[in-house]
């Protein structure tokens, strides 16, 4: 009997940690998550008591805050890829963004504001580039001698050079992802490693880790190191005994599927930007996304949701959007706002012509803070998504309606409208040929006079954009502009934004 016991109290002690790593630990009046990708730690701090906190936002995605090799390609415009910052050479907080002191005061400021941080973490691979990294750290990354020793790691620590065969789950989670060295972590010395880099920067306060490339490491490898991690600091404003948030990269296929990592935390769910771009370019019934919820497979809170990332931007092609046409992008992100499903996160981009190109920089290769224009939107090569006053706006929607469902479905011809609860309702005007959307729709609103929050938000009991009566039934009249209008060609309200 009591070994019975014992038993169960280590498989608690065991999955209990695991549990908590699905809760992003967001503030109560805080949701969403915003990629700010390749921005340096103190313009992150800046912007999270300036405009993230200010505006809702619930935390960061940051950029890999490992040292990493230095790669200088002549060839291209900024000399420096962006990629190259998934290529670590240590575990030093040290890269183009700031150095360890940064990161923590980046950590300290943004939670001291609700706003979490969420570390871009690199624990599959280490550089596939000989050279110095951006902290002075070296590293030989040949297929026959691999050392980083400021690690320290050496040829054992890693899996023997093989060509990757995508027909091989084994291979997938052994062999070589683009000739990046690839970790043994099934070594105790490298599982020690990245648990006490994982501790260290839970102990300067992030709130969780994105884990890249997770469909090519084994499941068991990676539960070993989470069901290892502290809790969160409680002197950064997190509550007691509190596990980090974990979402991880797996793009399924060749075998591999998401529910191999849920139980391990969230995971990444590519195919919502495919379903998204699909239909409100109108390649796809408008009603698909009726049903959006129920085509993952996964449980809400394992699905972290979103309209591109850094590389789908970049390599996805179509049918997904970015922020080049700005129509659609805001249409998705709208709905990925409103929607009841999964963990948004947006992206928060810099322009770029090439699809290796790196931030932007001056000409001794630093990456430049953003500046801002008299409307708040970004310069200096930045595009700043999550700036957008429509996409602003939304993130206050999503808010608002925290831990309602959403019902009262309504499809037109690629038009959709629902709402949360009784605290705020959408629609969506996706039609391409300019066709305006006129119709009256249950809203389950009170009545009042509500402000668009596509077109302004309430100031001074004021609406700055548009408005929308909500008669004593619940119904309103609708009309939303169509493609070529050059206005919003959606609409949304909710109690927050009643006059």
């Amino acid at each position: 009997m009591v070994k019975v016991l014992l038993s169960l109290i280590l498989v608690v002690f065991v999955i209990a940690p695991l549990k908590a790593q699905w809760d992003p630990h967001y503030q109560t009046n805080r949701n969403a998550m915003v990629h700010l990708f390749e921005w340096k730690w103190r313009d992150i701090a800046n912007e999270c008591e300036t405009f993230l906190g200010p505006n809702g936002f619930g935390g960061v995605q940051v950029s890999p805050p490992t040292e990493n090799t230095v790669i200088t390609l002549e060839w291209l415009s900024t000399k420096r890829p962006w990629w190259e910052r998934y290529q670590p050479v240590s575990y030093k907080l040290e890269t183009r963004s700031g150095n360890e002191a940064a990161f923590a005061d980046m950590c300290r400021r943004c939670n001291a504001v609700g706003v979490r941080i969420y570390v871009d973490l690199l624990l599959n691979h280490m550089s596939a580039t000989t050279g110095v990294g951006t902290g002075g750290s070296i590293g030989n990354a040949s297929t026959t001698y691999l050392n980083f020793p400021a690690v320290p790691y050496t040829t054992a620590d890693f899996n023997p050079y093989c060509s990757l065969d995508w027909n091989s789950q084994t291979s997938i989670r052994e062999c070589w992802l683009v000739g990046l060295p690839d970790m043994n972590q099934k070594r105790q010395n490298v599982r020690d490693a990245q648990v006490n880099l994982m501790n260290h920067l839970i102990n300067l306060g992030v709130a969780g880790f994105r884990i890249d490339a997770s469909k090519h490491m084994w499941p068991e490898d990676l539960e070993h190191i989470y069901g290892r991690l502290h809790n969160l600091n409680t002197a950064q404003g997190f509550a007691s005994n509190s596990k980090p948030f974990i979402f991880q990269e797996v793009i399924v296929g060749d075998g591999i599927e998401m529910s191999h990592y849920t139980h391990l935390g969230a995971v990444t769910v590519f195919e919502a930007s495919r379903i998204l771009g699909q239909v409100l370019r109108g390649h796809a019934d408008i009603y698909d996304l009726v049903w959006f919820r129920d085509r993952f497979g996964i449980q809400s809170k394992e699905a972290l949701i979103f309209v591109d990332n850094h590389d789908n931007q970049r390599d996805g092609g179509l049918p997904l959007t970015n922020h080049r046409e700005p129509r659609i992008y805001k249409l998705a992100t709208a709905y990925n706002l409103a929607q009841d499903y999964g963990h948004p996160r947006l992206m928060s981009s810099y322009y770029f012509d090439q699809r290796d190109q790196g931030p932007p920089q001056d000409s001794s290769q630093n990456i430049l803070t953003p500046t801002f224009d008299a409307n708040g939107q970004c310069n200096n090569g930045w595009v700043c998504e999550h700036r957008w006053p429509a996409i602003r706006n939304m993130v206050q929607f999503s808010v608002t309606v925290k831990g309602t469902t959403a019902h009262n479905w309504w499809t037109g011809w690629n038009e959709i409208a629902f709402s949360r609860g009784n605290r705020g309702f959408i629609v969506i005007n996706a039609k391409d040929n300019g066709d305006t959307t006129n119709t009256r729709l249950y809203t389950a609103l009170s009545a009042g006079i509500y402000c668009d929050m596509a077109t302004g938000t309430k100031v001074n009991n004021q609406c700055t954009g548009k408005t929308v009566t909500v008669e004593g039934d619940g119904y309103a009249n609708i009309t939303i502009p169509g493609a070529n209008s050059g206005e919003e060609t959606f609409l949304a309200i909710h109690i927050d934004a009643k006059l």
